[in-house]
């Protein structure tokens, strides 16, 4: 992976071409090899020759989470002795969905995050920290130790938590990277700072962050990653990724967006009837998948309001770029007649020194509207941190939620259950 792929820097009739003839190969595939989609096409008179542009592709119906998961065998296109690995969804949006994957799709899962590296300004002989877990069907720590073999960067491979291990392992072995989830940087931090290490000048210089956001809707830093770099001077990057599409849209170091990868994935932005939204409005992203050949998927609506950006990158990349995600569709919030997502409420609860943890409940009273409870930790409890988060939520979201102290370890408890891959923050107690 020394150069940037062609397609990735080729004007965007070239793209929407390249993209053109993969379509035409999936659907074929699809066809030949998936029942789910095979019935699908049966189902509605969809002849899979007659879509030739991507503009066709709104003929045919879209594919959903719940989808997946009520016919899931249906949608394998390879057998059981094809499978090189099983991976599951992390099961934040519901129960986990079961995928397989062929050893191409190892290879490209390689290839993406070789890429992702690349962006972010690794190089072979760099060595990466690798803080995500690799087990429990977990495909991100897969993909990134995949990536960093086909890019010829080294990694060791520390798993999840425990600070003390991290700050043993980045002195053993001086990393150039880490690949953590934002937040576990602050614990990073705290940890150090209580232990005398010398983080500011550890060999650490770069972390490619995942699971939760770092940016505004401007690319501006946001209150999470700021509240990072005021403690600890790296550069910090953003990717967005399911284990859906196996795919990632990970930001070069102009931090302006996840770059778009046209040979892997087919984006389209959809309002809430299934409609393209107006070009350069946020909608929901809906992918296809493309070189996929144990589960590929047609036009899968992955819940998460996104802000396409087709300008040209400074990194001379001519590909589509995703802003931070704005929302997950099935998390948005009415309350008080205001519409929210979390992360505008992570985003403020972030900004306060005095919260060491929170979570954020959302529920539903006795005529069906949603209420919101947000749960916090404090080192000192007190009725003024209480106005002080309600006056920053009147001021910012132009509504107040319900505030309650828990404990710090107690919070904890519910962030971070013992069998999950990834941290809780919202809890939807809606049916």
């Amino acid at each position: 992976m020394k150069a940037t792929p062609t397609i990735e820097q080729a004007d965007q009739a070239t793209i929407k071409r390249f993209q053109e003839e993969k379509l035409q190969q999936l659907l074929h595939y699809l066809q030949a090899r998936s029942s789910y989609y095979r019935s699908l096409f049966k189902r509605h008179a969809i002849n899979p020759g007659s879509i030739r542009f991507l503009e066709d592709l709104e003929q045919i119906p879209v594919t959903t989470k719940a989808d997946l998961h009520q016919s899931n065998l249906e949608f394998r296109c390879i057998g059981g002795d094809k499978v090189a690995d099983y991976v599951t969804t992390s099961g934040t949006s519901g129960d986990p969905v079961l995928l397989t994957l062929s050893d191409n799709d190892l290879d490209r899962l390689a290839y993406n995050e070789a890429l992702s590296y690349q962006y972010i300004g690794l190089t072979p002989g760099n060595t990466v920290q690798l803080t995500t877990t690799i087990d429990r069907r977990f495909m991100a720590g897969l993909a990134y130790f995949l990536g960093a073999r086909k890019a010829g960067i080294g990694m060791v491979r520390v798993g999840s938590g425990v600070p003390e291990l991290q700050w043993d392992t980045i002195a053993r072995v001086q990393p150039d990277a880490i690949v953590c989830v934002p937040s576990f940087l602050l614990k990073m931090v705290e940890f150090a700072e209580a232990n005398g290490i010398d983080y500011q000048h550890c060999s650490v210089r770069k972390a490619l962050c995942i699971g939760e956001p770092l940016r505004n809707p401007d690319f501006s830093l946001n209150t999470l990653a700021s509240r990072i770099q005021r403690k600890w001077d790296i550069q910090l990057f953003s990717t967005y990724a399911s284990t859906e599409m196996a795919t990632a849209f990970t930001e070069c170091e102009h931090g302006m967006g996840g770059h778009h990868h046209p040979e892997l994935i087919i984006t389209e932005f959809l309002d809430e009837d299934n409609n393209p939204v107006r070009e350069r409005h946020p909608g929901e992203l809906v992918v296809t998948t493309l070189g996929v050949e144990g589960m590929p998927l047609l036009r899968f609506k992955t819940g998460d309001i996104v802000q396409p950006h087709y300008e040209r990158c400074a990194c001379g990349r001519t590909t589509m770029r995703l802003g931070p995600v704005i929302g997950r569709k099935n998390q948005m919030v009415k309350y008080k007649g205001t519409t929210l997502y979390p992360p505008a409420m992570f985003d403020l609860l972030d900004d306060f020194e005095e919260v060491v943890n929170y979570v954020i409940e959302i529920s539903a009273d006795g005529f069906g509207e949603d209420e919101i409870t947000v749960k916090v930790g404090a080192e000192q409890e007190s009725e003024e941190l209480v106005l002080k988060v309600k006056d920053r939520f009147r001021a910012k979201l132009r509504v107040s939620p319900r505030i309650v102290f828990a404990p710090i370890p107690e919070i904890n408890r519910i962030k971070f259950p013992e069998n999950s891959r990834k941290s809780v923050t919202i809890i939807d107690r809606r049916q």
